[in-house]
């Protein structure tokens, strides 16, 4: 009775915690720094990331999650322990119970692991819940109602894509291209067109200062520095708006294909209420400039943004722990 509930929105690119009646208390990179000659964890979180692609030989930075699902179960572990007692929750009398947010078709091993990391950083009781879900009443979508309700959340590992009604999914679908395949394919494009090797934080600043989706969009440019793949010296370029938009091209195709085929499988009733209602986006995706315009002239129904896409999910379950006592069966079965 004297621990927090937290709800934890356990991203490939951030972690975000929400605590019951405190809000959203926590938001950094899923990053760890370790020395690899010792096994030290150096650093979590921000200052871990400012050491990507900055480090000596031997502290290697490394981002636990990929994909929206846990690559390194140590790692994760030793993160979520770490974000867990930086903000306090465990007290001497009793440990948090923790909802964790989960792609909507993850394996049911692959949901062990994220469970047993939770365990093993301290919860009592964890529950999972589907990302989109929680994404839609973060976002203010009254899910519970007979109703058709589509979100699309875009993280940095996946795009969950779901349709729901009556407090649960109808149709959905989750593709592992979202921000860090977008990092990528500016990565790949500037090393394909201008031979000059960038690192993904260059590539993720070229993506959010100039980069655009939508035809016309944004007319700006960039200078941006990296190694010449010929000479093998530092070089400058200048990188503007219409080239960001070639190099994403292809993945946000993936993105529009995906988001088509949820609303095709989606029963007549509920695509009714998604022309009145709309689609509504979430994640730090949401904020790639000009894809609500392309989204809503590709699928010809209303497209909005959430209101502070990024803590959507973190937000939603914040709400979903207010009813937790009511949702017995997410509840951990004991062996």
């Amino acid at each position: 009775m004297f621990s927090k509930d937290i709800g934890i929105d356990l991203g490939t690119a951030n972690v975000l915690i929400y605590v019951k009646d405190r809000g959203v208390v926590l938001n950094e990179p899923s990053v760890v720094a370790i020395d690899t000659n010792t096994n030290k964890v150096l650093a979590v979180g921000e200052e871990a990331r400012r050491m990507l692609g900055r480090t000596p030989g031997n502290i290697i930075a490394i981002r636990p999650l990929r994909d929206g699902v846990i690559a390194d179960f140590e790692i994760t572990e030793t993160m979520l322990k770490h974000f867990i007692a930086k903000i306090g929750v465990k007290t001497l009398f009793g440990r948090p119970r923790i909802l964790i947010c989960t792609p909507t078709n993850i394996t049911s091993v692959e949901q062990k692991a994220i469970r047993e990391a939770a365990e093993r950083s301290g919860a009592k009781q964890v529950f999972l819940e589907e990302e989109p879900k929680v994404a839609a009443i973060g976002a203010g979508m009254d899910i519970y109602q007979p109703s058709g309700n589509m979100v699309i959340d875009i993280g940095g590992g996946t795009t969950d894509i779901a349709v729901l009604s009556m407090g649960d999914i109808v149709t959905a679908s989750s593709i592992k291209v979202a921000g860090d395949k977008f990092d990528g394919a500016i990565i790949q494009y500037i090393k394909r067109k201008y031979k000059l090797l960038i690192g993904e934080r260059t590539a993720e600043d070229i993506k959010t200062s100039i980069g655009t989706v939508f035809p016309g969009g944004r007319n700006e440019e960039m200078d941006i520095r990296g190694r010449d793949m010929v000479s093998g010296l530092p070089q400058t370029i200048t990188v503007k708006s219409s080239e960001v938009m070639e190099a994403l091209e292809e993945a946000i195709s993936s993105v529009i294909l995906a988001a088509r085929g949820v609303l095709e499988r989606t029963p007549p009733e509920l695509s009714a209420d998604i022309i009145d209602k709309g689609v509504i986006l979430t994640g730090g995706g949401a904020l790639l400039h000009g894809l609500d315009q392309l989204l809503m002239q590709e699928l010809k129904v209303p497209v909005f943004i959430s209101d502070d896409p990024m803590s959507c999910v973190a937000r939603g379950t914040g709400l979903m722990l207010e009813h937790l006592d009511r949702a017995p069966k997410q509840k951990r079965k004991k062996a």
